[in-house]
């Protein structure tokens, strides 16, 4: 008999095609791809699995019951009425998350409430004592999902989002997502078979994420914890076994990844990082205004980074923008160059067509990720030469 389970995991808008690969690629079964989730099926080795190595995905919850509710009242009900005390102890702390897209209710807070009402209650009137709710760091974590009149409540297998690897450390200003990189990384069809600059590297992140999609290295394998560590049927052996097993898949990489930043701190807080992720023997990191650097030799080039955009760090739009399009064009032929900005008026000042602009979501803010490529001569003589 099988024991899997459906699981969702959470991720950004457009990474779930992603997302979706990553878990067909890992052994994931029934995948069906929703907005900002992908569900699947697996048994608890799996979901283990997936939460040390998938790298385009938030967190991973496991749903454990759905109910039908018309009111505040059926809210109240079902919550009491469940069998919480099978997956929570009078010694746990808990929290609770709301997400709703419903009539019924308009306060997520309120909802979270009434949950929270119907699992102390249950528990008083069962063991006359109740689990302490604890916002901060809980031992269990509740996820509430209201689509209309279906309620369906999950488990966070995750905790802590699963962008926060374990190996940064130390940041900059404005760092990007760890999930959002890593999606980018392979967004970007990045081959492995060059090497890879991120000339503006700031704390490292697009490095460190290429690092560990070209070596095949679990993105998470670094965390100190995961929730499901606390749950009723946690088995560390398993857990052990499966680290292992996603460990011995970690492959050889034949190419440098390579970050350069002209702020000294910056190259002191990236290369920290990448000793905390165990990848100093993979990519090297130096002191450099992208704008005073050429490529160093012949063979085709991927650039990869994140750019300012203007709204934690201050700059002309206009004079920066046009000198990494002038920058490219001068110094980077054979590249492939992909940045994200939430600027859209600053791709008017690169100076070079984007041959892809792809929608993505930087926090809240519209962004688009843009691929040049940059060859010499004309874009005529440039197709007739692939021929």
């Amino acid at each position: 008999m099988s024991n899997d389970f459906k699981i969702v995991a959470k991720t950004f808008f457009g990474f779930e095609p992603l997302l979706a690969d990553e878990l067909l690629k890992l052994g994931a079964k029934k995948i069906e791809i929703g907005v900002r989730n992908v569900s699947f099926f697996g048994d608890i080795g799996f979901l283990y699995k997936a939460n040390l190595s998938l790298r385009t995905a938030i967190r991973i919850l496991k749903p454990i019951k759905t109910f039908q509710i018309n009111d505040e009242k059926d809210l109240y009900s079902s919550v009491f009425n469940f069998n919480w005390e099978d997956y929570l102890s009078i010694d746990n702390s808990f929290s609770i998350e709301s997400v709703l897209n419903t009539d019924f209710f308009s306060h997520s807070l309120f909802v979270s409430q009434r949950v929270k009402d119907g699992i102390v209650d249950r528990f008083r009137k069962l063991f006359g004592k109740r689990p302490d709710v604890d916002l901060e760091d809980p031992d269990i974590k509740i996820n509430i999902h209201l689509s209309q009149n279906n309620l369906t409540i999950s488990l966070d297998a995750s905790g802590k989002p699963l962008n926060q690897r374990g190996y940064r450390s130390q940041t900059n200003i404005a760092p990007i997502n760890e999930v959002l990189a890593a999606g980018i990384v392979i967004l970007s069809n990045w081959d492995c078979e060059s090497d890879l600059l991120d000339p503006m590297c700031g704390s490292g992140t697009f490095l460190i994420e290429a690092a560990m999609y070209a070596t095949n290295y679990p993105a998470n394998i670094k965390r100190n914890s995961f929730l499901f560590q606390n749950w009723n049927d946690w088995d560390s052996d398993l857990f052990e076994m499966i680290k292992t097993s996603v460990l011995n898949k970690v492959k050889p990489f034949d190419h440098k990844i390579i970050g350069y930043d002209k702020a000294p701190s910056a190259i002191l807080k990236c290369k920290q990082n990448i000793i905390n992720a165990g990848f100093e023997d993979v990519i090297e990191v130096c002191e450099n205004d992208f704008f005073n650097t050429k490529k160093t030799n012949d063979q085709f080039l991927h650039l990869l980074f994140n750019p300012p955009y203007g709204e934690r760090l201050k700059i002309d739009i206009e004079s920066f923008y046009k000198q990494i399009g002038d920058t490219l064009k001068s110094n980077y032929t054979n590249s492939n160059a992909w940045f994200i900005t939430s600027s859209l008026e600053a791709l008017k000042y690169v100076g070079l067509r984007p041959s892809r602009k792809i929608k993505l979501f930087n926090g809240k803010l519209e962004s688009r990720l843009a691929k040049y490529e940059i060859y010499s001569g004309s874009k005529k003589t440039h197709k007739q030469s692939k021929q």
